[in-house]
């Protein structure tokens, strides 16, 4: 999986290259890194279930900069949280950015997003590609955790009852991030209707670098404590949800949430800067 998410970000990469990365989209990639980072830590609690849920970002991402600029943020956020919060692990790096980022990004914002507004960006047709695609995109990358937990051979699950608990639950997680998705794009698009065509400007940009920041400083001390769905579902049939952290670098309790929140989203910002800058200043040196 590493070599199919590597050979998919070279793709990305090549692909902005070969397309015009201006100046403006650079600081854009950095700041929705560091928001999508931001949300990503807002669990919500999925009633009736004693599960909880929170926002990928993908369609969100591909919406805002792009399809193969958002598998860069995307891959970005990911590479810091498990290097730097023990999130994921490098181990399961190559699954993650495949499930979380080639596939809402590369395959489902081309395939199911786009086709909706093709004909012109409206409230309705972009809260409908954002349901539509949210819901879509959960639905295949919670079933490729089910098969790629099943090929590592290194825990043995029942497949139907691993898949029968996973389905489900990220089908409520795709609503909500759904509805999340449109209401943003929504939102973006009355106040500043061109960000959505891939141009952005500097009050989007400071609108969202002071939402990322909100979010990871204050709003990610209220996240639902309750397991997420991947959790859940490990929960539910062997009794256990992950390996126990004896001594964890930060206190992911009240202000350490918050430090965190903060941290991580501007190492993310910072990454995807340096990963636009790289590719701008290749692409300069080629054609010069």
């Amino acid at each position: 999986m590493c070599i199919v998410s590597t050979a998919a970000i070279a793709y990305s990469v090549a692909k902005v290259k070969r397309d015009d990365l201006c100046e403006k989209k650079v600081p854009m990639m950095g700041v929705m890194g560091a928001f999508v980072f931001a949300v990503q830590m807002l669990n919500f609690t999925i009633p009736a279930t004693g599960s909880s849920g929170h926002l990928s970002g993908g369609i969100l991402l591909a919406a805002m900069i792009g399809s193969a600029p958002a598998l860069l943020s995307m891959s970005a956020i990911l590479i810091i949280q498990c290097l730097f919060f023990a999130d994921g692990g490098l181990l399961a790096l190559g699954c993650n950015i495949f499930n979380m980022g080639v596939v809402p990004c590369l395959i489902i914002y081309p395939l199911i997003f786009k086709p909706f507004i093709k004909n012109g960006i409206t409230p309705s047709r972009l809260t409908i590609a954002s349901i539509s695609a949210a819901i879509i995109a959960l639905q295949i990358g919670a079933f490729c955790v089910v098969l790629e937990t099943l090929a590592s051979g290194i825990v043995e699950l029942s497949f139907s009852s691993f898949v029968l608990l996973m389905q489900p639950i990220h089908l409520a997680i795709g609503v909500a991030e759904g509805v999340a998705t449109a209401a943003i794009l929504c939102f973006v698009h009355k106040m500043r209707p061109e960000v959505i065509e891939n141009s952005p400007n500097n009050a989007a940009i400071a609108v969202f670098a002071v939402a990322a920041l909100i979010a990871a400083g204050a709003l990610s001390i209220f996240a639902s404590s309750n397991p997420d769905g991947l959790e859940w579902a490990l929960e539910k049939i062997t009794g256990i949800t992950q390996f126990e952290v004896r001594e964890p670098i930060i206190n992911e309790e009240g202000f350490g949430t918050s430090i965190a929140g903060i941290l991580g989203g501007i190492l993310t910002f910072l990454l995807a800067i340096f990963t636009a800058f790289v590719i701008s200043t290749a692409k300069k040196r080629l054609f010069s």
